[in-house]
């Protein structure tokens, strides 16, 4: 006689009655309400790459070229100087506009990663992929900075989403590329590689140059020639960004030798993801190329990919820092997520089943205590609320009547280094961006004998000096700066005091 297995309880029944796809919509809409409730429960302004793509997006606005060649200006990101003079036009509030759109790209990114979990491995590795992004901190402290990295990251996960689902799908993948190659060359590198794959005969075909390779030809070449295209228009050469990214990262000593930059994945990736995270990646990739060999391939070219275009950058020169491992590590949060979740692809009550399951449990837990004791949620906040805070101090501290008064009398500002300059401009809309110096500046130029900058401060100028924590987060922080800009100038006197802030005049 066979025996029939008890009915559970109807709520886990109907539960189970649900497809996956639209518990996947319920969980997205919760997502994005949650993420609008730390919106405007955590308000931020953007970082300082941010915030001058809202300023040179508001000089487009305006009909004005942007100057791209300021003191330590960081590099310029076509597609975000675009998104910027949309947040322009709303005035003051385009800052905390800048800033939703990173918590946006951030949303994107984890339904992304759903997404793609589900298609190469089942729902349960999807949603072990999402919730593994949407406990990674780092990325979420990111996003809530209005830093561009995350846009940039979202649209890499979802161009690897469409190719696996429909392999060498073409155009939306070269355009999503594309975009991504708007916002960081890395993505370059990528759109050319794909073209490749695209290129490459099928099983009994001929290479041939046709007219629809000849077309993707020409999207994989979208990002590079529209940003060339704009160093051009604005500054006359069409390799400005190459160069001048170079030249500031050995300025600000961000270079690094090739055993270097190797190291560096390694340190980077457990900064990000967290050694147990990693660890359970390292465990996945295998597991996941036994398990389905086909559909691991395009996430791990894209790892690789990644990886091999990080170290090339580094060796040639550019930036070294984590920011730029954040593609890497969100791909490795997929392969975590078999590690994970794996199991459920083996046949029910089996003995591997078990055992696999059993491990995931382990690393789970170490993945939880670590976070529990390294973890501090009132670290975030309070990170969070001083980046407030300065940013509004500082508005408040320009507002102020004497200090509007003593600009007005002397319509130069100075800062102690570049820190603050585009938040300054931002706010002063009505300063032109050569009144708004850093007495850093003004001291190196000072040393290759060149006083020209340091004798417009003393001649007359308003000086704001960051006060207490203010000192350590927003100012002193770069290579070469000295803390003797934070003294105050003689002949200069104090008009106005905050929390945060001192401004001196010399009018």
């Amino acid at each position: 006689m066979l025996t029939r297995r008890r009915p559970g309880p109807v709520w886990l029944a109907r539960l189970r009655a649900v497809p996956a796809s639209r518990l996947a919509v319920l969980a997205f809409a919760v997502m994005c309400v949650a993420a609008l409730i730390g919106y405007f429960a955590f308000p931020t302004y953007p970082t300082y790459d941010s915030f001058y793509a809202l300023l040179w997006g508001r000089d487009l606005l305006h009909l004005h070229l942007p100057d791209f060649r300021v003191y330590r200006g960081p590099t310029e990101h076509p597609l975000a100087i675009a998104f910027g003079m949309l947040c322009s036009i709303f005035g003051q509030g385009g800052a905390r506009l800048m800033v939703l759109g990173s918590i946006g790209s951030f949303v994107a990114a984890v339904a992304g990663m759903y997404r793609l979990g589900r298609l190469c491995f089942g729902p349960v590795v999807g949603l072990f992929a999402a919730l593994l992004l949407l406990s990674r901190f780092f990325i979420e402290n990111l996003a809530a900075q209005g830093y561009l990295d995350i846009s940039y990251v979202a649209l890499i996960v979802w161009a690897i989403v469409l190719e696996v689902e429909r392999p060498r799908r073409g155009t939306p993948v070269f355009l999503t590329l594309a975009a991504a190659g708007l916002l960081r060359p890395d993505a370059w590198v990528l759109s050319g590689l794909y073209w490749l794959w695209c290129a490459w005969p099928r099983r009994g075909e001929r290479v041939s140059a046709d007219r629809r390779l000849l077309g993707y030809l020409g999207l994989a070449l979208i990002g590079p020639l529209l940003w060339f295209a704009t160093d051009a228009a604005v500054t006359g050469s069409p390799l400005y960004s190459l160069h001048s990214t170079a030249g500031l990262a050995q300025e600000l000593e961000r270079t690094k030798g090739l055993r270097d930059v190797f190291a560096s994945v390694w340190t980077f990736n457990v900064r990000i993801d967290k050694l147990p995270v990693l660890l359970g990646a390292l465990a996945g990739l295998p597991l996941a190329i036994w398990l389905a060999p086909r559909r691991s391939v395009v996430p791990l070219a894209a790892l690789f990919a990644l990886v091999a275009v990080f170290i090339a950058e580094g060796a040639l020169g550019a930036s070294v820092i984590d920011r730029y491992m954040m593609g890497t590590a969100t791909v490795l949060l997929l392969f975590c997520a078999v590690a994970l979740g794996g199991w459920s692809m083996l046949v029910p009550g089996s003995r591997l089943r078990r055992v696999w399951i059993g491990g995931a449990a382990v690393l789970l837990v170490y993945g939880i205590v670590s976070v529990a004791t390294t973890f501090s949620l009132t670290s975030l906040r309070t990170t969070l609320a001083y980046h407030k805070d300065f940013h509004r101090g500082l508005a408040i501290a320009l507002a102020n009547p004497s200090v509007k008064a003593e600009l007005h009398r002397c319509p130069l500002l100075s800062l102690p280094d570049n820190k603050l300059i585009p938040d300054a401009r931002w706010i002063l809309d009505s300063v032109g961006q050569r009144n708004i110096v850093a007495r850093s500046e003004a001291r190196a130029d000072a040393a290759k004998g060149v006083g020209t900058l340091a004798a417009r401060i003393r001649r007359g100028s308003v000086a704001v000096y960051p006060l207490g924590s203010a000192v350590f987060f927003e100012a002193i922080v770069d290579i070469g700066d000295d803390p003797r800009d934070q003294i105050p100038l003689a002949g200069f006197r104090r008009i106005y005091t905050s929390r945060y802030y001192a401004v001196y005049g010399n009018c």
